[in-house]
């Protein structure tokens, strides 16, 4: 059996606290969702990655709908 859903979603605001490794965020239906998590060290780094600066908005204001 095939099961098809449309949607309209409209988001005026979207606040993400925080999004990790292998963190799946998910707006809308899907049928499955199979999680995959793959780290490579294709760069043969060993040490930390240096904070981002400036540092990332808690707040995305996204535009209004046309």
């Amino acid at each position: 059996m095939n099961l098809f859903v449309n949607q309209t979603i409209t988001i005026y605001q979207l606040k993400v606290q925080g999004i990790q490794n292998s963190s799946v965020m998910q707006i809308g239906s899907a049928g499955m969702i199979r999680p995959v998590s793959n780290l490579y060290n294709t760069g043969a780094y060993t040490g930390a990655a240096p904070p981002i600066s400036p540092p990332l908005p808690q707040t995305v204001q996204l535009p209004a709908p046309s």
